[in-house]
């Protein structure tokens, strides 16, 4: 082999080398990854949706401890607290940072644009200005989202009208500080205007106005009643769902969880495989890849849970044509 054909060979090699070594001088790393919770951490809900992450993230040979460390921040249902929960991450210098929902992205988002954000369980990142479009988000935000703009409130309001006929009433209840509800009321009132129902809207910032709220719909005389998927609503869930059963109203949730507590019925994306799913961004993201690059994904998996139960108790006969959707049924 002549002089020139070895330096040719030779930088050839090393070209071709270069990727791989640049990922393996990674190896020694220890990621950290932040993650901004609404809730309280202590809860089941979040040691399970972190839990599929972890799952997710050892299926792809990460190890915790050893390739990554998590530093979480938990804003025990005060959406005020946001802002700040996320300048301590940005303090420390995380390689990535995962939003649990909306409120929790925006307040990462206002941030910085600078650190990779992994959002999971948003309802619509391009109506809440996070990303440019699904296909290509730009900037630094990229994830999963619960489905395509707000149809999912769309569909609870059809299993509404299904188990209640004869509705011509539909309340809502929302949280106006939830960065995702504004855009849901939206959907809701365009959606009952169709129906031809009068949509009631009742408000709860924090947890002594969910009685305020209920004689709100009683006052206005609503027939049934759709709960958002604010993380404000899920902790407060065992009240809710108390009011509801008092003054006989059926309703509508976002997850299943609320059913275990003896809700009527929950429509939702699979919340666990979002965040299992998750984790093939955040190897994504660890080798290289510009998370503005990385199309936002929709759900593949829904779950909708039936209590028969607490139908039995409000006087309600769930019709076959839910029935027969159901993914689990609470006799």
């Amino acid at each position: 082999m002549n002089k020139r054909r070895k330096i040719l060979f030779a930088l050839a090699a090393g070209a071709l080398a270069a990727p791989f070594c640049s990922f393996a001088q990674q190896k020694g790393k220890v990621w950290r990854i932040g993650i901004l919770w609404e809730r309280d951490q202590a809860e089941n809900e979040y040691i399970k949706r972190i839990g599929a992450f972890k799952s997710g993230l050892g299926a792809l040979g990460y190890a915790e401890g050893r390739d990554y460390a998590i530093e979480p921040r938990s804003a025990k249902n005060d959406l005020t607290l946001l802002s700040a929960l996320a300048a301590e991450l940005l303090a420390l210098k995380v390689d990535l940072m995962i939003a649990s929902g909306t409120p929790s992205a925006v307040a990462l988002r206002a941030g910085t644009g600078a650190i990779p954000i992994l959002v999971v369980t948003v309802a619509d990142p391009v109506g809440t200005g996070l990303a440019a479009s699904l296909a290509r988000p730009g900037g630094n935000v990229t994830g999963l989202t619960q489905g395509v703009g707000n149809d999912l409130y769309t569909k609870r309001l059809d299993l509404l009208r299904q188990i209640v006929p004869n509705m011509r009433r539909a309340g809502i209840l929302h949280n106006p500080d939830n960065a995702a509800d504004p855009p849901a009321l939206k959907q809701f009132e365009s959606d009952c205007a169709k129906l031809g129902y009068t949509p009631i809207l009742a408000r709860v910032r924090k947890r002594e106005d969910i009685a305020t709220a209920f004689n709100t719909l009683q006052r206005e005389k609503a027939q049934g009643l759709i709960v958002t998927s604010a993380g404000t609503n899920f902790a407060w869930r065992e009240n809710i769902i108390e009011q509801a059963a008092k003054h006989r109203l059926p309703a509508v949730y976002g997850i299943s969880p609320y059913i275990g507590s003896g809700g009527l019925i929950s429509y939702g994306t699979d919340q666990i495989d979002l965040y299992r799913r998750a984790a093939a961004y955040a190897d994504k993201i660890f080798k290289g890849a510009k998370p503005g690059d990385l199309p936002i994904e929709q759900p593949t998996k829904f779950e909708m849970v039936v209590n028969l139960k607490t139908a039995k108790a409000l006087g309600i006969k769930i019709p076959g044509s839910v029935l027969v959707q159901a993914t689990q049924v609470i006799e």
